[in-house]
């Protein structure tokens, strides 16, 4: 695959074994959708290096000294429906009052193209930081058909955040939207004929929430 200067690709062993847990097909419901959590709580950190700060002032029970803290309603959330809503809490243990929005996509079975059916975003999006999240990054035609929606709403700062990606989804995204930080726990092989990555780790949005 070719290298992007906007794709960041993690090599954590904490990451790594994490996931090797999250592929197990005996993997409960529970364990999934705690370890999904957890893992978007890891990239959240290390993709974030970059977040809005403020210097202020603070009393300690010694003196008053200047610390750093993070800008205050910087940050917005964005989920692609219904995986993308595992990946909520993962964010928010870091970033506990940024808003919410969702995105909602579906695939056509047989084209594979993505079609909007719902959008709901948080007042004054459009200066903020959007992480826009999605476990699955397969064909890319969702998140980047996401990106585009946000971008249109005026969102400038855009990030995507996927637990598996396809080699071809990370194409997609990285061609249509270079201006577009993508941050990836771990690139799989390629995706079989019907659009799932191999060796993947099934539907995220069944395991997460109980359904088929």
């Amino acid at each position: 695959m070719k290298n992007y200067k906007n794709v960041t690709i993690f090599d954590h062993p904490l990451i790594k074994h994490k996931v090797a847990i999250l592929r197990d097909k005996n993997t409960g419901m529970k364990q999934f959708r705690e370890l999904v959590e957890e893992i978007t709580t890891l990239m959240t950190f290390e993709s974030f290096k970059d977040v809005p700060t403020k210097k202020v002032m603070v009393e300690t029970p010694l003196e008053t000294t200047e610390q750093t803290m993070v800008v205050d309603k910087s940050i917005a959330v964005i989920p692609i429906l219904r995986a993308g809503l595992g990946m909520v809490n993962g964010v928010h243990s870091l970033f506990p009052t940024a808003k919410v929005g969702h995105v909602g996509l579906y695939r056509d079975e047989e084209t594979l193209e993505p079609h909007e059916y719902y959008c709901k975003l948080p007042e004054g999006i459009e200066s903020k930081t959007a992480i826009l999240l999605d476990p699955m990054l397969a064909t890319g035609g969702s998140a980047s058909a996401a990106i585009t929606l946000l971008k249109n709403k005026g969102v400038k700062k855009i990030k995507l955040m996927s637990i598996i990606a396809a080699p071809e989804g990370i194409e997609t995204v990285a061609t249509a939207h270079p201006d577009v930080e993508i941050y990836v726990s771990t690139l799989d092989r390629c995706l079989n004929e019907n659009g799932y990555i191999l060796p993947g780790l099934g539907d995220a949005g069944d395991r997460l929430f109980g359904t088929k």
